[in-house]
């Protein structure tokens, strides 16, 4: 499909998954809005700092997560370590991407940002 299509995939609008780990090895698997950075290879994910998915991952660091999305046969799923920030220039550029891709975002004071720092790309929509 090549880099542009790929960006084009995550840029269409679709509900995506974000699985990750929770402290007794199952999976915690959620739907989420996620956006994707060509430039720095991360993938944002903004809710609640109070979430479940925000705690989780807050609590540990650099644990591995993937996020997942199709559309008919088309998918892709992301795999990598997640962080979660509450900086406000973090949580901004996530709200502004969010945006772009869905819609404005409801105003929440307790919104962080979960980034993925992708390291490996399934699916059948891939960057070549």
């Amino acid at each position: 499909m090549g880099e542009s299509g790929f960006v084009e995939f995550w840029g269409e609008h679709r509900l995506c998954m974000l699985a990750s780990p929770r402290p007794d090895g199952s999976i915690h698997q959620v739907p989420v809005g996620a956006t994707y950075d060509a430039d720095l290879g991360v993938v944002r994910v903004i809710c609640d700092g109070a979430s479940f998915k925000a705690r989780n991952l807050a609590a540990h660091p650099g644990v591995r997560v993937s996020v997942s999305q199709v559309q008919g046969r088309r998918w892709c799923t992301v795999e990598g370590s997640a962080v979660v920030s509450d900086d406000p220039e973090r949580v901004a550029e996530a709200v502004r991407r969010y945006a772009d891709r869905y819609r404005e975002p409801r105003p929440n004071p307790a919104r962080v940002v979960i980034e993925v720092t992708v390291e490996r790309v399934l699916g059948n929509v891939r960057p070549d």
